[in-house]
């Protein structure tokens, strides 16, 4: 409601102005194509995101120097603050980068949207980028029909580049037309009142028009046309700066509790940074004045000065508060507070995540292996076990024994409220996914189906829990051991997989050790029905219990089976094509018989001649 508010707000001042002066429709149309232009080369370089960047962002952010470089150099190359915002929060959300790497790529990004401001005062101004805007144009244009993904890509930039080219020249050549008809300048306010006032406006337009690149623009135009004065002007970058910070809180709503304080930092940041500019604004002017006579730029060149002052509020923001990013950090933690989430409510599937290929599929990740933590207590739970019990270090043997009058949990219950919700959120945020590359889709995928292994690894367990109730508290003891000895085996799988799970994220080659774990449970398998047949023989079971325990054996080799197939997605951290090599390198089904059959066949000879002797 508030935004149609706005927009009509918005439409009935312009119509206003057209209507005052026809030579507005320029300015607006300059400012309408120049915002085109960024939303073009913004589209254009979100196709190159797909890898190359995220790639670059998740290895240089391991210092704040590095953290700081990555948001200077790219905000300086794409020209959009917002875009390495976004960028940035979606990263963080992820989990892919740190709250302090975060607070680094905003701060670097501040100082990095000065460079527009010298583009355009130095180079936008002083050619007629009208000529270069056309073919860009025509060019971007022709590349946008084609198939090849990087091709679009290229032609999104080189449109944006010529909009915003064509942009500036029309804002350039409103504001001279504008003057003959009305002078701007009869508007201005001299002092701290005028600075208050145009800082204001600054904030205004920017949130308006959501860019504070477009902004400055406006204002750098403006200043050349003699529209506005040098002082309001320097107001109107401070309120620019200001109100950019908008876009990155708009950013952060869909976001985790990380994305929101980084939000936050931004802010003050950019509150502090306004503060001082405007606290100190007169002194800094003679700075400017310093540094421009030192650059010899001309003393009535307010373009070229706006765009020295731009840099040097920046520049001594960023010193003013770099020695203080711990400390921020430490108050946006405590300031605030994550959401409280049931165990059944995605922790990593957030709206901002889903733009970025990179960060949708970690999402995806670390969301399935949310689910496996889930699942992993509900299987615990349904063998009458604490998941705490089974990843201690104590005997699975004792664990059990101690466990014979725990009470079962109910497996429909807990997969309703713990699994089948989480799932479903993950299933219907995949099926949004798209504009990925063949490789990223293949990645998203097998999380998708890791997801639906944990699924069935929950359903087989459900099978299994019913003669674990019936049978673990029957006056028959042979029944009662080996239902234990099935809970004991299947206690060493889960524990076997958080191994493997903390010795991959400590990149050490666990995964085909998952192999065993299939292994041992044919082995298991086949033992067990060595066993039912002596106590078949011996008469300490019936045919119906020995039926049973095979039926469950195998249920219990699903589950196995199942968790193998899941962690050997989930729980490796290489890339696709060393999972691929470690997939072939894993034993096959048949494989997996042959060698539990000759070790079984070897472990009743060895019995037999123990026996003999």
């Amino acid at each position: 409601m508030t935004q149609k508010i706005l927009l009509i707000i918005i439409f009935s001042v312009l119509g206003y102005g057209f209507w005052l002066s026809p030579d507005l429709k320029e300015i607006a149309a300059g400012v309408a194509i120049f915002l085109f232009g960024m939303m073009s080369l913004e589209q254009g370089f979100n196709v190159f995101t797909g890898g190359l960047l995220e790639k670059i962002l998740s290895k240089t952010t391991d210092r704040l120097w590095k953290s700081l470089s990555f948001g200077v150099i790219t905000t300086a190359l794409m020209q959009s603050s917002s875009l390495v915002s976004i960028i940035t929060i979606s990263f963080l959300s992820a989990g892919l980068i740190s709250l302090t790497a975060g607070i680094g790529i905003i701060f670097g990004a501040n100082l990095g949207t000065t460079t527009g401001a010298w583009i355009v005062a130095a180079f936008g101004l002083k050619v007629q980028i009208a000529t270069y805007a056309m073919p860009m144009i025509v060019f971007g244009v022709i590349l946008l029909f084609q198939k090849s993904k990087q091709l679009k890509g290229i032609g999104y930039v080189l449109a944006g580049l010529g909009f915003l080219f064509l942009g500036i020249h029309y804002m350039k050549e409103g504001f001279d037309t504008f003057k003959g008809s009305i002078d701007l300048t009869a508007y201005a306010v001299s002092g701290y009142k005028g600075i208050l006032l145009f800082t204001l406006i600054g904030v205004v337009a920017t949130v308006i028009m959501q860019s504070s690149h477009a902004t400055l623009v406006l204002i750098i135009t403006a200043l050349a046309a003699q529209q506005i004065t040098y002082e309001n002007a320097l107001a109107l970058a401070i309120g620019a700066n200001l109100g950019t910070t908008v876009t990155a809180i708009i950013g952060a709503l869909g976001a985790s509790v990380d994305g929101r304080r980084l939000a936050g930092a931004h802010l003050i940041f950019n509150v502090v940074t306004a503060a001082i500019a405007i606290i100190f604004i007169f002194q800094l002017t003679g700075v400017v004045d310093i540094i421009s006579e030192w650059l010899s730029i001309q003393p009535d060149n307010y373009t070229l000065k706006l765009a020295v002052f731009h840099s040097v509020f920046n520049a001594i923001g960023l010193v003013v508060m770099l020695p203080f990013v711990d400390l921020l950090k430490t108050f946006l933690t405590k300031v605030i507070h994550p959401k409280v989430k049931t165990a059944a409510q995605p922790r990593y599937l957030h709206k901002v995540s889903s733009g970025i290929p990179e960060t949708a599929i970690e999402a995806v990740r670390k969301e399935t292996l949310h689910l496996y933590d889930n699942a992993y207590a509900v299987i615990a739970g349904s063998l009458r076990l604490h998941p705490d019990d089974i990843r201690s270090d104590l005997a699975l043997d004792e664990v059990i024994k101690n466990s014979r009058r725990t009470l079962p949990i109910n497996i429909d219950t807990q997969y309703n409220e713990t699994i089948k919700t989480l799932y479903s959120d993950i299933v219907e945020y995949v099926s949004t996914m798209g504009d990925m590359s063949a490789s990223q889709m293949e990645e998203l995928f097998s999380y998708h189906s890791a997801g639906r292994e944990i699924v069935e690894a929950i359903k087989n367990t459900k099978h299994l829990q019913k003669n674990l109730d019936r049978y673990l508290s029957s006056g028959n003891a042979s029944i009662r051991k080996e239902y234990n000895q099935l809970r004991s085996e299947l206690a060493e799988v889960l524990r076997e997989l958080e191994s493997v799970r903390v010795n991959a994220e400590n990149d050490l080659p666990a995964i085909l050790s998952l192999d065993s774990l299939r292994l041992r449970m044919k082995e298991n398998d086949i033992a067990l029905t060595h066993r039912l047949e002596d106590l078949i023989r011996k008469r300490k079971l019936s045919s119906q219990q020995a039926t049973s325990l095979m039926n469950d054996s195998n249920y219990i080799y699903g589950v196995t089976k199942n968790l193998v197939q899941m962690g050997e997605i989930l729980f490796s951290t290489e890339t696709e094509e060393v999972k691929k090599a470690e997939k072939m390198l894993s034993l096959k089904d048949e494989e997996l018989d042959e060698l539990a059959t000759d070790s079984s066949a070897l472990s009743n000879l060895n019995d037999q001649q123990r026996e003999s002797q």
